[in-house]
């Protein structure tokens, strides 16, 4: 039985770190990097929250593959991305509105639903390597993601902007897709950074949006 603050790390010999985190499954896919607005209101995320601040941890935030988002205890897909709180306010009481800022992604590797229906999970953080150089065949998408971080500013897009990382500018092109949640879940499992950039090529190329 997992514990209600059961979040320390540790290390093994098959898996590069696992930690225990609560999840709050939503209808949206957080990216790395990604900014991530949420109002929280039910009691069990207003504790997951206060909670989490407290002890400076991360939660995890999963796509829901079946379920709702508010009442029941959704089934959430088994990858996901940590998030961390970078600013909150309460501007009325049971109202919090919380700003996070996507991390690592993970794979759930075991979970359960405790009496107060929230999902305490055992997950695996997918390692990151480091920056992978942007192939410059792929150049054609750059200068509509520095349109759109122009439009939308540094609030949605945070600064430094990386336009010579391949992950980052695939997790970018892809939060901001006109795409079911369901396809960005897809690319969000997808391991090879510059696969990412190939499909978001094509599929932009198709419907003529880029130069």
């Amino acid at each position: 039985m997992m514990g209600w603050l059961g979040f320390a790390s540790r290390r093994d010999d098959r898996t590069p770190s696992r930690m225990e985190i609560l999840l709050f499954p939503l209808n949206t896919v957080l990216f790395p990097g990604g900014v991530l607005p949420l109002r929280i209101f039910e009691q069990r995320y207003l504790d997951m929250a206060a909670a989490c601040m407290k002890e400076e941890r991360p939660f995890g935030i999963c796509l829901i593959a079946a379920g709702e988002e508010v009442g029941g205890v959704a089934e959430p897909h088994p990858v996901g991305t940590l998030a961390r709180i970078v600013d909150w306010e309460m501007e009325q009481l049971g109202l919090l509105q919380v700003t996070t800022r996507g991390e690592q992604r993970f794979r759930i590797v075991d979970k359960e639903a405790g009496p107060d229906k929230l999902w305490r999970a055992r997950v695996e953080v997918i390692a990151n390597d480091g920056p992978l150089p942007f192939p410059v065949e792929r150049e054609r998408l750059l200068p509509l993601l520095r349109r759109i971080a122009g439009d939308v500013g540094p609030a949605r897009i945070p600064e430094p902007h990386r336009y010579d990382d391949a992950e980052w500018v695939g997790y970018r092109i892809t939060e901001i897709l006109p795409v079911q949640n369901l396809a960005k879940q897809k690319l969000l499992e997808l391991e090879d950074p510059i696969s990412r950039l190939e499909i978001l090529e094509k599929f932009l190329d198709q419907r003529q949006l880029l130069d």
